[in-house]
């Protein structure tokens, strides 16, 4: 075997003899998955206490902060407020590529 996984997700047995996987390497019917993530539970008791910690008026003190600190030239401080507000920023070039790709998919006949 090349270390490579399967694209089939047989993982190396030709006979598809795992009981996890179905002949086209998907999940079989009744596969119990994997056990998840075990730290979940703490993960949401501990979100839940910040929610309770933090009010509605410690969330407007907190943004008025960024934003002072915006205001002020903080880099980071605009970068948040303007990712918050604005949305991260795309790839300038993302609309000419999509219409490429529009444009090939037409002359296939694919759209």
């Amino acid at each position: 075997m090349n270390g490579s996984p399967s694209p089939n997700g047989l993982n190396g047995v030709p006979d598809g003899s795992r009981s996890d996987r179905d002949g086209r390497g998907r999940f079989a019917a009744g596969n119990r998955g994997g056990p998840g993530n075990p730290l979940a539970p703490q993960v949401a008791k501990l979100r839940a206490a910040m929610i309770g910690a933090v009010s509605p008026k410690d969330m407007r003190a907190i943004t008025d902060k960024l934003v002072e600190l915006a205001r002020a030239g903080n880099v980071a401080a605009i970068k948040e407020v303007f990712e918050r507000t604005l949305g991260k920023p795309q790839e300038a070039d993302l609309l000419e590529r999509l219409e490429a790709l529009e444009a090939v998919l037409n002359e296939r006949g694919m759209k």
